[in-house]
């Protein structure tokens, strides 16, 4: 499906960005992950998906501009101009309240789940204007970036921005091909929620809040990504796919 084509996955060292990337590498795309502690965790995720022609992972800090700068032409000189992009890369929230926050924290944050996006993005766009390509880009948001919590100031308020980072650039990339859409998961079983695999009873107890029943898996988020970077979706662009088992629905329920 992907044959060809060149695919950015930040954050591809595990969760939702490995599974994308692996997804998209199976289905025949070139694949570069940026990982910005464990190389060995990103090795076997390239490894999974074929040799140094096929996959590389370079250290980054999405939200250090000429890190950015230095990943797309890493790519370029490998594989060409990349036509895909995930954003997956992030931090989740500290469970700080406002007042005992610190502006180091909250910087950290919005560096990483929104800046980085921004980042990316531009450099991505950038890319394929020099190249005169049309392209697709999936941010990985959350459920988070409408039902905020007690204690995520920081994720909650990077995730609603990059809600509208997806929807204005979807707007101003139409007319150039370039599609740009959101994915927003609920409780997938990720080492972000490593707490609950770790316990069992509280992962019961969480599930238990999920109409579905259960949490979600990575692999069926790279499902979903893949097919809105796929030519099936093709006049899809400027909307965020809600996965979550309907748990975002339950807001107001019981009162």
């Amino acid at each position: 499906m992907f044959n060809g084509s060149v695919a950015i996955v930040t954050g591809g060292e595990s969760g939702i960005g490995a599974a994308c990337a692996k997804a998209l590498g199976n289905a025949g795309a070139h694949v570069v992950i940026t990982y910005f502690r464990d190389a060995a965790a990103a090795q076997q995720i390239c490894a999974s998906i074929g040799d140094a022609s096929r996959a590389m992972a370079v250290q980054t800090d999405v939200g250090d501009e000429a890190a950015v700068t230095a990943l797309f032409a890493t790519t370029e000189k490998a594989f060409g101009t990349a036509t895909l992009l995930v954003n997956s890369a992030g931090l989740n929230m500290s469970g700080v309240l406002l007042a005992d926050m610190e502006l180091a924290q909250f910087d950290r944050v919005m560096r990483s789940d929104l800046y980085g996006p921004f980042l990316t993005c531009r450099a991505f766009v950038r890319g394929l204007e020099a190249a005169n390509l049309k392209g697709r880009i999936v941010n990985i948001s959350s459920i988070h970036e409408r039902a905020p919590r007690p204690g995520g100031v920081d994720y909650d308020s990077a995730k609603g921005g990059l809600s509208q980072l997806t929807a204005t650039l979807a707007l101003e990339l139409a007319p150039k091909g370039i599609a740009v859409n959101g994915v927003a998961p609920g409780m997938i079983l990720t080492p972000m929620n490593q707490s609950a695999l770790s316990h069992p009873a509280e992962l019961r107890a969480k599930e238990a809040a999920i109409p579905w029943g259960r949490a979600g898996q990575p692999d069926e988020v790279a499902s979903l990504v893949s097919y809105l970077l796929s030519p099936a979706a093709d006049y899809i662009t400027g909307t965020t796919v809600t996965i979550d088992g309907a748990l975002s629905l339950t807001v107001a329920q019981g009162a």
